[in-house]
């Protein structure tokens, strides 16, 4: 082996790293929001855990990004610890799944059939439909498609190369002398940790050691070890992740490593334990590629196996590890890490953006009670509501703008746009409501009072915003374009309302009937109350322009007034007359 082979070996390694990661971005690009379909279905039951933890890992092929993932939902409080640990246990099965698929470089047949499971024979021939996917496809999801299909490509030619480079050991003596120093399963152990953190994937790591097995150096004694400490050197991802979190985030990093070492430590004495009782005919005959993606996935299923009923003693040896501080730890309320998985991180937004609509109904229809109900209590809550909500526009904005740099689908990039805008939307009517109470608060404080006709006019506009408020929230949470379609029609009741509110009270002025300092505090109430139905009009036509990407929201503002459909004006007519002033 000389200079040569050794960068023939890192450049194998690094198309190996390289199309492993093409693949993985482009599969999580594939399972879009159904990743957080997923995780919603996390319950307390450790089997759906694990089954949900393998699956996913098998979807995006990377433990370690699974785990990044647990760390920051957990830091943004998304998910509990306990949720965790079934979910590490089936992602530690699902990445196995990555060392079958090298398993066979090792396949050896005359029959042609057979021949081509070889990666250097079909390996070629998935590069070339993905390219032409690609290249001749218009639709964003089978191009994703092609670049998993060249990833995989990139991957299977880079284990090509690293089996070339290394297949000159074979004949080397200093290779075998080598060799021996591994037979201590200690050193193996060591090794395979040590290797595997620095390059920081296991998949690859498990890779280079399938390609020097073909070489037929490498036993049962000497792989078996090595494939554990691996396991353990995969967390160091994790590790790295768990800088800057709080502490129960940083306690799924522990559990990871806790689950990896002491199924180490316990597959090992038993292994060990067995073979000097027994001894094993098999364990100082050459292992092959095959056998070790076998011992890799009988390695983590039975440390499954073993660990899963004492995931509550693993989490209490995680709290014990990292206890809590006396000092409160400020809370995230999305963490950055998300971003590494967008369709994961779009669908969190969403549901926080959700959390800041129902915060800003909530927060409307207490200042809309409080007008003529007024109470300090009522003030408070009106302001500790626009508090969060002004913190929440702003972490979910610097958020959402970073998440818009980084690769996503059309269909995560439109929703992003959408919230974008839908959060300032949210934030302004909770502005507007702390306005209205405000004004209430100074109407209260100066002794000033509606008549009874005014107050009468102000229910009946209130009753109005408080059903455009809560249709615009039901429409954007469940998604309901057929919802959203009504609340343009109620939005132009509610301008027809504040007209002739004003056009009453400047009646009542020029009759006497009502004095100027109150017109200041209605006009006030009337804008405020405008402006509120606009930001729900605002909402609503987002909705709709996700159920029709190519529209433009001027453009169907402006032709939904000018066409005047029949559905239109008969949900108008509707809401004028259920919303109708009483006259004078």
């Amino acid at each position: 082996m000389n200079i040569f082979s050794i960068c023939t070996l890192c450049g194998g390694l690094a198309f190996f790293l390289f199309g492993m990661h093409v693949m993985s971005q482009s599969l999580e690009k594939i399972a879009g929001g159904k990743l957080e379909a997923t995780l919603k279905k996390m319950t307390s039951n450790p089997f759906k855990s694990l089954a949900l933890g393998a699956g996913i890992t098998i979807a995006v092929q990377s433990s370690s990004a699974m785990t990044v993932m647990l760390v920051g939902l957990v830091n943004s409080d998304i998910m509990q610890l306990e949720q965790t640990v079934g979910v590490i246990m089936g992602s530690n099965i699902g990445t196995t799944l990555t060392a079958w698929l090298l398993s066979t470089a090792g396949i050896q047949s005359n029959n042609v059939l057979i021949s081509m499971l070889k990666p250097e024979n079909f390996a070629p021939i998935v590069a070339l439909i993905g390219i032409i996917m690609i290249m001749m496809s218009k639709k964003k999801k089978r191009q994703d498609i092609g670049t998993i299909m060249v990833g995989f490509a990139v991957l299977m030619f880079g284990m090509e190369l690293m089996k070339d480079a290394v297949s000159p050991l074979a004949e080397m003596e200093g290779f075998s002398k080598l060799l021996v120093a591994f037979k201590n399963p200690l050193l193996s152990v060591l090794f395979g940790a040590v290797f595997t953190g620095i390059i920081q994937s296991s998949a690859a790591s498990v890779g280079i050691l399938q390609a020097l097995s073909l070489t037929g150096t490498i036993s049962y004694r000497m792989a078996i070890p090595i494939i554990m400490g691996q396991n353990i050197g995969t967390c160091v991802t994790a590790l790295i992740s768990s800088i800057g979190v709080n502490k129960n985030a940083k306690r799924v990093t522990v559990v990871h490593m806790s689950f990896n070492i002491i199924g180490t430590v316990v597959c090992l004495a038993v292994f060990y334990g067995l073979d000097t009782a027994i001894h094993f005919s098999f364990v100082d005959r050459p292992i092959g590629a095959v056998e070790i993606a076998a011992v890799h996935s009988i390695f983590n299923i039975v440390t499954t196996l073993i660990l899963l009923p004492f995931s509550n003693q693993l989490v209490k040896l995680a709290k014990k590890l990292i206890p809590d501080s006396k000092e409160a730890e400020v809370s995230v309320l999305l963490d950055k890490r998300l971003i590494a998985t967008p369709p994961l991180a779009v669908s969190q937004c969403r549901e926080k953006t959700v959390d800041m609509a129902l915060g800003a109904k909530e927060a409307l229809h207490e200042a809309l009670q409080a007008m003529f109900d007024y109470t300090d209590k009522a003030v408070l809550s009106v302001e500790e509501k626009e508090q969060l909500l002004d913190e929440m526009e702003d972490q979910l904005s610097t958020f959402l703008l970073e998440l818009s740099s980084v690769s996503l689908t059309d269909s995560d990039s439109r929703i992003v746009t959408e919230l974008l805008h839908c959060i300032s939307d949210f934030e302004r009517i909770s502005d507007h409501a702390i306005n209205m109470i405000e004004t209430g608060q100074e109407m209260k404080q100066s002794g000033q009072e509606f008549s009874a006709n005014a107050k009468e006019d102000f229910a009946t506009l209130f009753a109005a915003l408080t059903e455009i408020s809560e249709m615009t929230v039901k429409a954007f949470s469940s998604e309901d374009t057929s919802i959203a379609f009504n609340v343009e029609p109620l939005e132009e009741v509610i301008d027809d309302l504040t007209k002739t509110i004003r056009d009453k009270h400047i009646a009542r002025l020029r009759k006497g009937e009502c004095s100027p300092e109150l017109g200041v505090y209605l006009s006030d109430l009337l804008i405020n109350c405008e402006r509120v139905s606009d930001h729900c009009s605002n909402i609503a036509v987002s909705i709709i322009q996700i159920s029709k990407s190519n529209m433009n929201s001027h453009d169907y503002l402006s032709g939904l007034k000018a066409e005047r459909s029949p559905e239109f004006i008969e949900s108008y007519t509707a809401y004028g007359r259920k919303y109708r002033l009483a006259a004078e």
